[in-house]
Formats: structure tokens, sequence, C-alpha cells
């Protein structure tokens, strides 16, 4: 008997739903995990207004470097850690920096023109191109042995619900924006709801049959033997129902905090639930992409947490001689730092289901942003920091690499998932292809 229709038997034996095989498939006593070989997975964070090149970067180039205050919560994961410095976003065209900087982050293509105006009044519509998270999800549903019931998955905290070209960076297509989900409530009814459809379903059968064998009691024959193969299809119904929750039971939901409202003060408890759901997510292989989205463009959450009463933006925009100002941007790239590294703890922690190792391990983190420093507005030296081992780039090191444009990062990362692309984006930044030296 082969593999493919033992996995068939299986699947009618139990009847089981398209909704729970993603990870039932997955459970190492079942016997069909991993068939395909290595599972890859991708995370792109965003943190917006730039950081401060001084607290930043690292000085050292190599296996040997220092990670400075707002990589230090990296150090746990030095070793799984790669700092690209010098990687820019050459697009121009439409809008200013700040519409640019998201709308083509993870296109590497020019905005259409539109109706959105800047304060500088730049107009600008959405992305004339895919990004790169959606490219690589379309690679990867293309296989049964790497598709999954969600493919992608779109994360947001606290981005604003009005849609425009500083609150999306996920396209589909041209003109094609996707929203991420900033509510995890939300998220989690997408991810789990049939579970909860299940226990109302399975309150309803329970009175049911008794209702039926009441019934049966008070009427004739032909009528008792139309009732019992009612009777028959809800028992077995039940046993669906028994059998598929068994099931997901092994791997339950996370457990979300009530009452948890999207506001800038809550920002913390909102980051710790939609990471808790997107390692779940990937624990139950619901999908293999991922973005997580902190804000927005030109984000101007209060972070009165850090101690920072001034909005993110406004404080994005002070001179570098305002060593206060320095201070409260290096603590909030800490903080997002931070974010990494419990998303990155969260995956190590977390065995890999039917594999080898944890999540982490078959998992690649790449935190980014819109600009690489904000009082200048600048799309150079855009922040590229990788964590984990998913793509088999050579991990613990500090890059610097000669202004390369960013389109030759994204085409690395297909690559590495075995998709070779040829260019991506704005064909007049791929022309040397992939960025060297990740690997070697």
């Amino acid at each position: 008997m082969t593999r493919a229709s033992s996995r068939r038997e299986f699947i009618r034996d139990l009847g089981l739903s398209a909704a729970v095989l993603p990870f039932v498939l997955n459970l190492s006593s079942v016997g069909f995990a991993n068939p395909a070989g290595r599972k890859q997975r991708l995370v792109i964070m965003f943190s917006p207004n730039g950081v401060i090149p001084s607290t930043f970067w690292p000085d050292e180039v190599g296996e040997t470097f220092t990670l400075k205050e707002s990589l230090q919560p990296l150090e746990p994961f030095r070793n799984r850690t790669l700092i690209l410095n010098g990687i820019c976003d050459k697009v121009r065209g439409e809008g200013d920096n700040h519409m640019r900087g998201m709308g083509c982050l993870l296109t590497g293509i020019e905005l259409f023109r539109g109706s959105v105006a800047s304060g500088d009044e730049f107009f600008a519509g959405w992305s004339r191109g895919i990004s790169i998270d959606q490219e690589i999800k379309n690679f990867l549903q293309q296989s049964p042995a790497t598709r999954t019931r969600f493919g992608s998955l779109e994360f947001g905290v606290n981005v604003p619900d009005r849609a425009d070209t500083w609150t999306r960076m996920v396209f589909s297509g041209p003109n094609k924006p996707l929203t991420p989900v900033s509510d995890p409530y939300q998220m989690l009814g997408r991810l789990y709801g049939r579970l909860k459809n299940q226990e109302n379903m399975k309150s309803v059968l329970d009175p049911l049959l008794d209702d039926l064998r009441k019934v049966s009691e008070a009427v004739g024959a032909e009528d008792r033997k139309l009732l019992e193969e009612h009777a028959t299809f809800v028992r077995a119904l039940e046993q669906e129902l028994r059998e598929s929750n068994a099931a997901q039971n092994a791997l339950a939901p996370p457990v979300l905090e009530a009452g948890v409202k999207s506001t800038d003060d809550n920002m913390p408890k909102l980051s710790k639930m939609q990471i808790d759901l997107l390692v779940n997510s990937f624990a139950a292989d619901f999908a293999r992409v991922a973005t997580l989205q902190y804000s927005h463009s030109a984000g101007d959450a209060t972070m009165r947490w850090l101690g920072v009463e001034a909005r993110h933006h406004d404080v994005s925009h002070k001179p570098d001689d305002d060593a206060d100002a320095q201070k409260k941007l290096t603590r909030i790239n800490q903080w997002y730092c931070e974010q990494v590294a419990y998303l990155a703890k969260r995956l190590a922690d977390t065995p890999e289901p039917g594999g080898d190792g944890s999540l982490l391990d078959h998992t690649l983190i790449v935190w980014t942003n819109e600009l690489g420093k904000g009082n200048s507005h600048t799309l150079d030296n855009i922040p590229f920091v990788l964590v984990g081992n998913g793509f088999n780039f050579r991990m613990g090191r500090s890059l610097k690499y000669p202004a390369l444009p960013h389109n030759r990062l994204w085409m690395s990362l297909a690559h590495a998932v075995g998709h070779e692309i040829k260019r991506f984006g704005n064909p007049d930044y791929c022309g040397e292809g992939v960025l060297s030296g990740l690997t070697g």
C-alpha cells in the first residue's frame, strides 16, 4: 500500500474534515509526518520610523560582533542572527519616502499614481506588484507537499482601520493590498472558529438523540424506522466530532486574555497575543508564510510603558543632536527587538511537528522598517535583521553591503525555498541576481 493511499484511508476512516488535516497529518504518531522533507517557514515583521544607526548597527563585520543597545534582546539568538547593513530601497516614483518605504518595501516596485496625498503634497496609490511574502506563498501553494490551509497569514498590532499607502505593505498583486488582522480575537476565530462550531453542534446533538428516542416510543413501526435512520446519522456525526476533537486537542488554540482593546497602552499585550497565535498557526501547519505589522508607516504610537510620552513619529523627526530623542528612539527600537526575540523564543521552544529540532530551526524571521533613519527619511540602509535557521543561510554574522537594492534580498529568499526567480519587482534592481555571502 502506498503512502498516499494510506493517507486517504486514514482520512476516510476517521471522517476528518479539511480544517483539522494540516496538524493531524503532522503528528509523528500518525506516521504521515513531513512526507516531502524539511519544512521552511517565513515571518516578515515590520516596525516604523527608522532606527538610530549608532545604537543599531554593529561596528564589526563577520562572526565577531557586538550587539548594540537596539539589538541587545537578540543576544540569546546571536548564533541564529544575520544582520544586513547596506541594503537599500532604490525604488522611486510616486509618493514621499514614507509612502514608498511602505508600499515598495515588500514589492520592490513603484507605486501607482493615486489620490492619497502626504503633507508634502506627494500623491500615490497602491503598489504596482506582488509582495515577496505572497510570491513565496503562491510558490508553496502550488505543490501538494507544501500547500497549507491558509497559505499565508497577515497579523497586525494596532494597524489603523483606514486603508491607504501608509498602512498596507502586503500585496497579492498590482493594486491588490491585503489587510492585516489586528484584532487577535478575530484571528483566533479565523484559525480556530470551527472548534466552537463543533462544540455548539455537539450541544445540539445530545438532546436531539433524546428527543428522537422519546418520539420513537410514541409512533408506528414505519415512522420508528425513519427515526432510527435519523438517530444513526446523528450518532455517526457525534462519532466524527469526538474523533475530530481528539485530534484537535493535540494542539489546542492559545487562551487569550479577554477584552484587550486596540490601544497604544495595550500594544505589549496585543503583541504577545498575536505572536502566540502566529506560533500556533505554524505548529498546526495552517500556513508557512506570515507577516507581522506593528502600526504603520509614520506610526505615531505613544509608548508610555517605555516612559515615552511623545508620539513615535514626532520623536523620530528630532535632530541627531537631541540626546533625549535619540535615547527614546533607541528604547523604542529595543522594544520592537524584544518582540522579535519573544517570537524567536516561542519558535525555539516549540518542537517541530513530525520533524527534527524546533520551529525556529525551520523558520526565518525578517525584521525590517520603511526607513533607514527617521529624521532624514532615507531609504538607504534599511534595517534587515534575520533570525532563525529556516532558509539555510549562514547565521551568526554581521554583514555590510555596498548600497545594494533590496530586490536582491527578496530574490535570495525566493531562491532559498527553491523558487529560482530571475527578477522580482523592478527588474532594473535585479541585474546581478541574489545577494552574495548569505550562504557562504
